[in-house]
């Protein structure tokens, strides 16, 4: 929770006999603030001679088995003058399994270390900027990565307790020591304990993960594009979204030592991650959403709408589960995809992170929390706030699905209507071809649209698609998606950059020294001009079609109808007036999900579909931007969009 501050109380005093008392007591009873109080932390430390220490914690665990308990490096850079001054300081922590494989930021930056093994190079700004104000910066080996022992086991009890004991540390709760064997001990007496953490894809997932312990100490994480649950990574209900499992990615990150040792946690993460998309313990394991009750630490939590590498599913059940439980939060969303703030809104990243570790680790009254919740990107570089989000006038409206004109091109309403559609699955065409294609009708899509809008039209939070499916074959797979149709420059999401180009000018950060910059290259955002914008999208096995009593697949019966919900990724999305809504029902979505053993031809009952979709304002506010609207657009109005690149296989950097 944030840290509590201290409010002046003001005393109510009779009149004293002169002016002059009443005078001298006025001043006395000035309220802090006005003689400076501290609202910002600012750059009063020398950053060139901070102390640049490494220390092996002890997690308490033998992941690698060799009889001893593993041990994770910390690399720390602190100011130096707090210590001599006796006072403690707080500490911001990334924890990672990229420090020496991969490297961190649009940069692919190292950590590199001196002759005696010191920290010389941090990856990033937040010791640049930070330390200077007197913040401890700590980088965290995990386990069985770069100088720490033991073995990478994707997000489980491994990963998560190599950040959990440096918090443990940190307070005094676990043992550190000066040498990665040997038995000289180090104390953290130089920190108050306060810890925030955090980092951008498997970085803020450990951070999501750590939260989800409750440990005391942490009180904040910045999660940022970071996974909520394991299973939703690599798979939609049962529908694989990746062709490799948690076993490729240890392996992408292993050290040296830890592939020599880990072959046993190898084999763990395979036969507990079958492609058959089947819950199973591995995944409870490492489902963050199930213990958010435990979350004691505030959540600043960023994502980008179009991340098609950690998609925005991780965002919504999250989100959500936090709230039930009352944790503090604030959110910023843009339209890039797996793209850190730094890199598609840096000034004002800048500023509200360090206005944010002010508040929660220092304690300062800087306003920050009664701020605006959320920020939403609406165009590129143009953005918006909601004082909570989802706004409190946000209503969960059921829309269904109607037979149009044609075979596949039809209505999308409030009334239920009766009769179905039926596609064939073909995997060689996803979500862009069928949007491409929605008033045309074509075998493989079932889509659904609203006439012009009269008016604006907002998403926000996570929409539910509720199918009812009769399959030809087995096996089948089903894909649903939210379609903004009317033209838009949007950032490039599908881009090489993800919504961003990097520039060759530079800017600073903080204080440099000659072996860690604080200068970065400067980006811009990618734009791209399209006739239409993919807004949610969820996936199915439909053999999961009983997920909620299991978690298990199963064969299907042709003839046989089913029904599924299929969870789609939380947006947050303004449906101009003249731009139409539609849903689309299909199968396999090229790139994002792989095709089922065979080649189904589906029949929806439309009677028995129905997307349950977040708008703001409710059914009465689709309702008003529906009045009235009869007319399709011009087909040229639809023209160039553009196909989502593959989807990536690791939840790291992308460049």
């Amino acid at each position: 929770m944030p840290i509590p501050v201290s409010r002046m109380r003001f005393m109510t005093w009779r009149p004293f006999a002169t002016a002059a008392v009443a005078a001298l007591m006025a001043a006395l009873l000035v309220p802090a603030a006005a003689h400076g109080a501290p609202r910002e932390s600012t750059p009063v430390y020398s950053y060139e001679n901070a102390i640049r220490e490494s220390v092996w914690v002890d997690t308490g665990l033998d992941g690698d088995d060799d009889g001893k308990h593993d041990r994770v490096a910390v690399d720390i850079v602190r100011p130096r003058e707090p210590a001599r001054q006796g006072r403690r300081i707080p500490v911001i922590m990334d924890a990672s399994p990229y420090y020496s494989c991969c490297g961190r930021g649009n940069e692919s930056q190292k950590k590199t270390y001196d002759a005696d093994g010191h920290v010389v190079g941090m990856p990033l700004f937040y010791d640049n900027y930070f330390v200077p104000r007197g913040y401890a910066f700590v980088g965290v080996d995990l386990a069985g990565t770069n100088r720490s022992d033991g073995c990478v086991d994707v997000g489980g009890r491994s990963d998560i307790q190599s950040a959990k004991a440096v918090v443990d540390w940190l307070n005094g709760r676990a043992k550190g020591y000066t040498t990665r064997t040997g038995t000289a001990t180090a104390r953290a007496a130089w920190t108050n304990g306060r810890t925030g953490m955090i980092g951008k894809s498997w970085d803020g997932t450990i951070a999501n993960g750590v939260a989800a312990t409750g440990v005391k100490g942490l009180r904040t994480v910045v999660p940022i594009s970071a996974i909520s649950s394991w299973y939703d990574y690599y798979f939609a209900k049962g529908a694989p979204l990746y062709d490799s499992g948690p076993d490729w990615l240890s392996g992408y990150v292993d050290s040296p030592d830890a592939r020599a040792k880990c072959a046993a946690v190898q084999r763990k993460l395979v036969d507990g991650a079958p492609r058959t998309g089947d819950w199973t313990p591995l995944w409870t394991e490492r489902d963050y959403v199930k213990d958010a009750a435990k979350v004691r630490a505030s959540v600043f939590l960023v994502h980008g709408m179009q991340d098609l590498n950690v998609r925005t599913q991780h965002v919504g059940q999250w989100w959500d589960a936090l709230a039930r439980n009352g944790v503090e939060r604030k959110i910023w969303l843009s339209q890039t995809g797996h793209v850190d703030p730094f890199d598609f809104r840096r000034a004002a990243w800048v500023e509200t992170l360090h206005r944010w570790f002010d508040h929660e680790l220092l304690g300062y009254d800087n306003g920050i929390d009664r701020e605006p919740m959320a920020d939403v990107e609406r165009h590129p570089d143009q953005w918006s706030t909601s004082a909570v989000w989802p706004p409190r006038t946000t209503g969960a409206t059921t829309l269904r699905p109607g037979a149009g004109a044609g075979p596949g091109v039809g209505t999308l309403g409030l009334a239920r209507r009766s009769g179905s559609e039926t596609f064939t699955d073909d995997p060689g065409r996803g979500e862009t071809d069928w949007a491409a294609d929605i008033d045309r009708s074509t075998s493989d899509k079932a889509g659904f649209a609203t006439g012009p809008l009269t008016r604006d039209l907002r998403l926000s939070g996570s929409s539910r698609v509720t199918v009812t499916a009769t399959p030809t074959t087995p096996t089948a797979h089903l894909s649903a998606v939210l379609v903004d149709l009317g033209p838009d420059t949007v950032r490039d999401y599908a881009g090489p950059g993800e919504g961003i180009t990097t520039l060759t000018d530079r800017t600073c950060w903080g204080a440099s020294t000659t072996g860690d910059s604080s200068c970065y290259k400067v980006t811009g955002a990618a734009r791209t001009d399209v006739g239409r914008t993919v807004v949610s999208r969820g996936w199915a096995d439909l053999g999961d079609y009983a997920w909620d009593k299991g978690g298990k697949g199963v064969a299907l019966t042709p003839g046989k109808a089913y029904t599924i919900t299929l969870d789609l990724a939380a947006t947050d999305h303004v449906v101009p007036k003249g731009h139409r809504l539609a849903l689309i029902v299909a199968g396999t979505d090229k790139d994002l999900i792989d095709p089922p053993a065979d080649t189904p031809t589906l029949t929806l009952d439309l009677s028995r579909t129905s997307a349950r979709v977040p708008l703001v304002g409710g059914a009465k506010a689709f309702e008003r931007a529906t009045a009235g609207s009869t007319a399709a657009p011009a087909a040229s109005v639809l023209d160039g969009v553009r196909a989502p690149r593959t989807a990536l296989r690791i939840p790291g950097e992308t460049r």
